[in-house]
């Protein structure tokens, strides 16, 4: 096949190319980016294009990978890496109320109101504002998982209550 045959076929798949990429994409304009750049790539590899095969498929195919592979672009540079330990910088709060005057005070009450629980409630507790997981917890303190949670859930609400409503 020649190059104007091949471009001829090309041009002439133009319409349902376009109704793919439109179906890909669901947006006019991506859809038209789509379509140019597997024309670009379907002309830039025509020689690789064996002359009894299905052009349509062929093109088709080309569209389908190029979309394919632009979505992960995408994905990849939307991705944020953190190579920071405990992922500290990633999971920090941009806007914190630390800097607040009341703050101190809160936590110290906060703190109290923690110091004041049963050991049976409070070590679990802490242990779960530490980062441990359900699991460690139970395995460390050797209670069943069920224990621990219930533990946690009922010191929030002694908490919930015996503060009121002003930190709620």
């Amino acid at each position: 096949m020649t190059a104007i045959e091949f471009n001829y076929q090309l041009t002439s798949l133009s319409d349902s190319l376009k109704r793919f990429a439109l179906s890909l994409t669901s947006n006019h304009e991506d859809a038209s980016d789509l379509l140019q750049e597997t024309f670009l790539k379907a002309i830039s590899y025509r020689d690789k294009f064996a002359d009894d095969t299905n052009l349509k498929a062929w093109t088709f195919t080309i569209m389908k990978n190029t979309f394919i592979n632009n979505y992960r672009r995408i994905i990849r540079s939307n991705t944020t890496f953190d190579h920071t330990d405990d992922l500290y910088y990633l999971n920090l709060n941009q806007t914190s109320d630390l800097d607040h005057p009341d703050s101190t005070v809160i936590a110290k009450e906060i703190k109290t109101h923690i110091e004041s629980l049963e050991d049976d409630f409070k070590i679990p507790f802490e242990m779960h504002l530490q980062g441990f997981k359900y699991k460690e917890i139970a395995s460390k303190l050797g209670l069943k998982l069920g224990t621990v949670k219930s533990r946690i859930f009922f010191t929030r609400k002694k908490l919930a209550d015996s503060l009121g409503d002003d930190y709620n």
